[in-house]
């Protein structure tokens, strides 16, 4: 009961200071030294682990940002690697995991006994769980932590759902092997490669899009599905007031069709997809005010170019990229700027990247410290900030389920938002601050409690007045879970 009533009154102790926090807007003004370097690591990682500062200061911002923009200059930590190393999905393709882990794959000629049938359901979430503990691992330990931070931006811009149907066999590759590598390439490289790949295909049906009077329309292949059309336009590239209609929609779902799934490498080119000819809708057509010859797959080709390269695209997706980086409401002179950079690069996302992180709306002192942090960067920031070598990966993903963010575990393809109005309300406080204290305890890792003097030194002392005030007249058993709950904390 004792125990009870002292997280009782840390939880009302943590609500008063975090409200206190967000009450208290901060003036414009140029940030002093200290202060960009910890709003460096803020933005352009998932926060300060033990180090952190001192490395900044020594390399100096600039050398820090193009390293970050340069993820394979930075060599990945041993430890890391070997424990990426032991997650045995990771490197296989989606046929590979498909061969493998599909339950009905393993029965192939016989009817499995009620305990087989449990043994493959279990197998086929191993994909999932293991891609989960990889993302997880790097976000806590890799020293490339832009890319971190971009991978989750990209996946969420191009969510997939893992618990839909086979999209839980291949999430975990389509990250690895679509979003990773690209997440700092090319626009229009990633957008093809997301289009191809068989979790979206899966995810929003276009496996299954079909001419309704082609040879190939029968079964479930009967007619056109605009699922996929319609987000891709909508979410992925123009957004939602990009300039296109309802036709345009049905010209791209035309234009889709015979895209489809090659799950066991049997007539495609071993990647899942492959293309069904006799699906297709070989009509002329006009997309976006631009002609396309039918021709079959070159068509899908043509229109991903359109998109890439539209104004609409480089647009929504610099409005994206300031949202995430600097504000929920982005200065409109940034994204003009991002949406040039965009342009005139033909989508080079590091380009696009370094132009922001050099702007003065990126340095403005009114957006030190105001973003709130998704549940997703908040966990990840406080297991950093601690210095946790093994992190326990499967209790900070069921941390992550209970604030309402599981990894991949969005069902609408629109992805979570990275909004404050989104993820700041009482019980998600409380939550956190639940959070906070089993972490600051050494029960979530289960080694000893957070040294408070050492966990401040690895966020710069970064704490207000008021901050301060509410730890140093509490217990000093309270220090470092008052700290990993503190306003400084929640935000970025």
């Amino acid at each position: 009961m004792k125990l009870k009533l002292r997280y009782l009154i840390l939880a009302i102790i943590l609500g008063v200071s975090l409200w206190w926090g967000l009450s208290s807007p901060r003036q414009a003004a140029s940030l002093p030294s200290d202060a960009k370097v910890i709003h460096l690591l803020n933005r352009l990682s998932f926060g300060q682990a033990p180090g952190d500062i001192q490395q900044l200061k020594s390399m100096g911002i600039e050398a820090y940002i193009q390293s970050q923009l340069s993820p394979e200059s930075i060599a990945q930590p041993p430890q890391l690697q070997r424990q990426l190393n032991q997650l045995s999905t990771l490197q296989l393709d989606p046929v590979e995991l498909f061969r493998e882990y599909d339950p009905k794959q393993q029965f192939k000629g016989k009817k499995p006994t009620e305990e087989e049938r449990k043994m493959a359901g279990k197998q086929a979430q191993l994909p999932k769980q293991q891609a989960v503990e990889a993302r997880l691992l790097r976000a806590v330990t890799s020293p490339r932590q832009l890319q971190e931070l971009m991978v989750n931006f990209w996946f969420n811009h191009f969510n997939v759902f893992a618990q839909k149907g086979l999209t839980r066999l291949w999430v975990g590759a389509y990250e690895q092997q679509t979003i990773r590598p690209l997440a700092l390439g090319n626009f229009r490289d990633l957008l093809g490669a997301t289009a191809r790949h068989p979790a979206m295909l899966f995810y929003l049906d276009n496996w299954q899009n079909t001419a309704p009077d082609s040879p190939g329309a029968r079964g479930r292949f009967r007619g056109l599905n605009e699922n996929y059309a319609r987000e891709l336009m909508e979410l992925h590239t123009l957004g939602v007031d990009g300039g296109y209609t309802q036709k345009d929609v049905m010209t791209l779902a035309q234009i889709l069709t015979g895209w489809g799934l090659d799950r066991n490498g049997e007539r495609g080119d071993g990647s899942g997809f492959y293309f069904d000819s006799k699906r297709h809708d070989y009509s002329d057509k006009v997309f976006l005010g631009t002609p396309i010859k039918g021709s079959g797959i070159t068509e899908v080709e043509q229109a991903l170019d359109i998109l890439a390269s539209h104004k609409s695209t480089a647009r929504h997706i610099s409005y994206k990229l300031a949202q995430y980086f600097v504000a929920d409401q982005p200065p409109v002179s940034l994204v003009d700027n991002l949406t040039q950079r965009f342009l005139a690069t033909d989508g080079e996302i590091s380009a696009v990247l370094e132009t922001l992180f050099q702007s003065p709306e990126f340095w403005d002192s009114k957006y030190y410290g105001s973003k709130f942090k998704t549940p997703y960067e908040y966990v990840i920031s406080a297991v950093r900030a601690t210095g946790t070598e093994e992190p326990n990966l499967k209790a900070i993903s069921g941390i992550l389920n209970q604030l309402g963010m599981p990894i991949y575990g969005c069902r609408t393809p629109n992805g979570y938002q990275n909004t404050q109005q989104t993820w700041l309300n009482p019980d998600a406080m409380l939550r956190r601050v639940s959070f906070a204290t089993s972490l600051a305890s050494g029960r979530l890792n289960k080694s000893e409690p957070v040294n408070p003097v050492q966990l401040s030194q690895t966020l710069g002392n970064n704490f207000s007045a008021h901050t301060q005030k509410v730890i140093n007249t509490n217990s000093n058993k309270l220090h470092a879970a008052l700290i990993l709950g503190s306003p400084e904390m929640m935000h970025k």
